[in-house]
């Protein structure tokens, strides 16, 4: 028998994360934790280490690497902890390690999977961010390194399994009309538009189907997650931004589709529950048990789709609009984002400013080349600041 393959897990006690874990607690004669990092729920990493057992741990800064140290040293445990970005780099891009699985929120988790990619490692991309802010320079470090990208987002891993083996050809050669993304609409879909203004976030990270962090539950509240969807597909499926279209879909049942020029529909269809992209792209090309249940068709009896409002959700039409801009608009898109939700969280802007602020901060920075990283980052900056520069306007 083969030996294990050595998994490190970027963010391992978000919820991609935990169910990562959950799926390779179920195979231990495949996988073994090589590392796992945390940012603030440190008690929580402790406990999954004690548990797992990893070579490694990762947390933001020494003063913490020592503490859990010491505790880990205490409980008999010989795991080694390391310390921010850099520590976030190495165990990304390890020597031991087969699988890296990119699962830390917003642009802190593009460094390392970036490093992981260079270091062309199988890795499984949760951070959509990653991609959405450095998708050609991305994408260019996945063709040189050899790297094998997993897309677990369950609508982009839902394409991959729907498109043909040779899509890396172009869609139109392999006869893809368009791409068909699903979406919830989340807890907001039917709330009258003038009551969103008074959304709480309580009710924002409500959502009906799935079981997410704040800050993914607020972006699909807002449908700005689908939007940074569009863009990941475009790059992941080298389409452009017209051949990607959303439907929403309420039940989250079917995870995307693909519409071939024959007039065939392939559709990927199956609880909502994560375990179940995770598992595929652990396994890919084989099948491994997930540990979620059957789709029971019966139960689930019907499917609806309609078009997306784009007046209730404007982040979704913004985030078009930067992925038909291309350059460092994706990236500016995602950090006006990132701070508008925080501010939301802390419930300093109503929800619909989420939007407000994102448009100007679009409308203000001039969109450069995204051909360097330092380019990207400069740009994300900038971003930053204008949104921050909006909030300290805007203060109530």
């Amino acid at each position: 028998m083969s030996s294990p393959q050595l998994i490190t897990v970027l963010g391992a006690t978000g919820s991609i994360g935990l169910s990562t874990l959950d799926v390779v607690a179920r195979h231990p004669q495949r996988y073994q934790v090589y590392a796992l990092s945390g940012y603030s729920r440190l008690a929580e990493l402790k406990t999954l280490c004690l548990r797992h057992c990893p070579r490694y741990a990762v947390v933001p800064d020494e003063r913490s690497a020592q503490r859990l140290q010491d505790e880990l040293r205490a409980a008999g445990l010989a795991t080694e902890v390391l310390a921010g970005e850099t520590g976030l780099c190495a165990v990304a891009s390890a020597a031991e390690v087969d699988a890296v699985m990119a699962a830390i929120v917003g642009a802190a988790g593009l460094k390392p999977t970036l490093a992981a990619v260079q270091a062309g490692k199988k890795v499984l991309l949760a951070n959509k961010e990653a991609l959405v802010m450095s998708g050609a320079l991305f994408m260019q470090a996945v063709r040189e390194s050899g790297a094998v990208l997993l897309p677990i987002d369950s609508e982009h891993n839902a394409i991959f399994q729907c498109l043909p083996s040779d899509y890396s050809r172009g869609l139109q050669v392999t006869g893809v009309r368009r791409i068909l993304l699903t979406a919830s609409g989340g807890p907001f879909r039917e709330t009258p538009l003038a009551a969103l203004a008074a959304v709480s976030p309580e009710q924002a990270c409500a959502h009906p189907n799935w079981s997410m962090g704040r800050k993914i539950s607020v972006d699909s509240a807002s449908m700005m997650n689908k939007g940074l969807e569009l863009i990941e597909a475009c790059w992941l499926f080298d389409a452009r931004p017209e051949q990607v279209e959303v439907v929403i879909h309420p039940q989250s049942v079917i995870h995307s589709l693909v519409d071939y020029v024959d007039g065939s529909v392939l559709a990927q269809l199956g609880n909502p529950d994560m375990r179940t992209p995770i598992a595929h792209a652990l396994a890919w090309p084989e099948r491994i048990d997930s540990g979620v249940a059957p789709l029971d068709l019966f139960a689930v009896g019907r499917l609806d789709f309609t078009p997306p409002d784009i007046q209730r959700f404007p982040c979704l039409r913004l985030a078009r609009q930067a992925a038909e801009a291309g350059g460092t608009a994706p990236a500016m898109l995602n950090a006006a984002n990132e701070v508008a939700v925080s501010a939301f969280l802390e419930r300093r802007i109503r929800f619909p400013e989420i939007a407000s602020i994102i448009d100007e901060v679009l409308n203000l920075e001039t969109v450069a080349d995204a051909a360097t990283l330092d380019c990207i980052l400069q740009a994300d900056a900038r971003a930053r600041c204008a949104a921050e520069g909006w909030l300290k306007h805007h203060d109530r």
